[in-house]
């Protein structure tokens, strides 16, 4: 009897090659133990507001559990081109796009505009899914690092422009920055857009932190610099974004895109809609409802949340400064801190040394790229009193490990 061919059970090359989140590794690590203080996860230590879980809950009271729009439900896209227009000028319904999550618009974009073998800039360091997202389509990610000076992070411009060739399809770019807190200056973005103008280049801004923002900030309701804010309709910008950070919805995965319109009024929503309808179909209804009323209500958690993780991130520099060893650029935005310390050369390792010797979980600074390897990063979104236990077992490491 001849015997069939074995084959290997395995996916294909790209991924098998995708780099698995370092964050949830040491998540993992501490998992089972009710004494590790964690800032691992990009999330609040605060519930969602009532108003919003009580939104939810009445939508499902009234029985909205069945399949929506591709798209979104009409009425909270309608708030959403009001909330956006508010921020940055005039945007149509028709060019917004609601998702299962951030992560999901951000995946569908890149679903919509990578092929194979593009080549495809990100500012890095960054959130791994700016990253790893393009490699799953086969593109070739090219790196353009932020650098540390003079107790700020800064972009080099010129190294950008350098790296954004006729033949790059597009540029990811992540601002506040999840990790670092850079900010990116409107000037920098005029240059960036005429340049990405003259090569026909797609611009993929991932928005999610566009409210949390500590320094600078425009308009009535306070957000960072946006390229939406000076490109035009029919520009090739992208804007993706979340209700996750600040409205406090982390667990209710939605989000949502903001296209382009084309002069002759060609939209991608319809390819976008596409997408959706083979990933998730559609994001639940009574989410978007609830998510209606965050938009709607919501300006007053926006602000409390914008001033306590002020709040948080100053106190956590002030316990920070003078410990030996540690060195750290206060961040503008977003909320994290991105922290080295010396002889740190393994983030990873020493990630899961904190969880075992100290009960201390925070997340290694290599899961945001080589470029973040030797940083640490801790989650400012957290009360004062965790925040000082938190720095307590750093020190106790520190003094255990001198």
């Amino acid at each position: 009897m001849q015997m069939s061919q074995p084959y290997l059970i395995e996916p294909r090359g790209a991924i098998s090659e995708l780099a698995s989140s370092k964050i949830r590794e040491v998540a993992n690590a501490g998992i089972g133990r009710s004494d590790v203080l964690a800032f691992w996860f990009g999330e609040p230590d605060e519930v969602t507001p009532q108003f919003i879980r009580d939104a939810a809950r009445a939508a499902l009271d009234e029985g909205a559990t069945f399949y929506t729009s591709n798209l979104g439900i009409a009425a909270l896209r309608a708030a959403l081109a009001r909330y956006m227009s508010e921020l940055h000028g005039p945007i149509d319904a028709a060019r917004i796009v609601v998702t299962s999550s951030g992560m999901s618009a951000l995946m569908i974009t890149l679903q919509t505009l990578i092929s194979p073998g593009d080549r495809v800039v990100v500012v890095t360091p960054v959130w791994p899914n700016l990253t790893e997202g393009p490699k799953i389509l086969g593109a070739q990610v090219v790196p353009v690092p932020l650098s540390c000076v003079a107790g700020r992070w800064q972009l080099d411009l010129e190294r950008l422009l350098a790296a954004l060739t006729p033949a790059t399809r597009l540029l990811l770019l992540n601002s506040p920055n999840n990790p670092t807190g850079w900010v990116i200056s409107r000037q920098q973005q005029q240059a960036i857009l005429e340049h990405c103008r003259r090569h026909g280049i797609w611009i993929v801004a991932d928005d999610v932190y566009e409210r949390i923002i500590f320094e600078g900030g425009h308009g009535a309701h306070r957000a960072a610099s946006s390229f939406l804010d000076i490109a035009g309709a029919d520009d090739r910008v992208i804007s993706t974004n979340s209700f996750s950070k600040s409205w406090l919805m982390t667990g209710w995965r939605l989000g949502w895109i903001t296209s382009p319109m084309g002069a002759d009024g060609a939209l991608l929503t319809d390819h976008f809609g596409k997408l959706i309808e083979y990933n998730t179909s559609c994001a639940p209804d009574f989410v978007q409802r609830a998510a209606q009323v965050a938009l709607e209500q919501g300006e007053t958690v926006i602000t409390h949340t914008v001033e306590r993780y002020r709040a948080a991130r100053d106190h956590l520099c002030n316990l920070l400064h003078g410990v030996a060893g540690v060195h750290y650029a206060p961040p503008d935005g977003a909320m994290y801190l991105f922290f080295s310390l010396d002889g740190a050369r393994d983030s990873l390792a020493l990630c899961k040394r904190l969880v075992a010797e100290v009960g201390l979980g925070i997340a290694p600074g290599a899961a945001f790229g080589p470029e973040g390897e030797g940083y640490l990063r801790w989650c400012i979104a957290s009360s004062l009193p965790r925040l000082d236990e938190g720095v307590a077992r750093l020190k106790r490491y520190l003094a255990q490990n001198a």
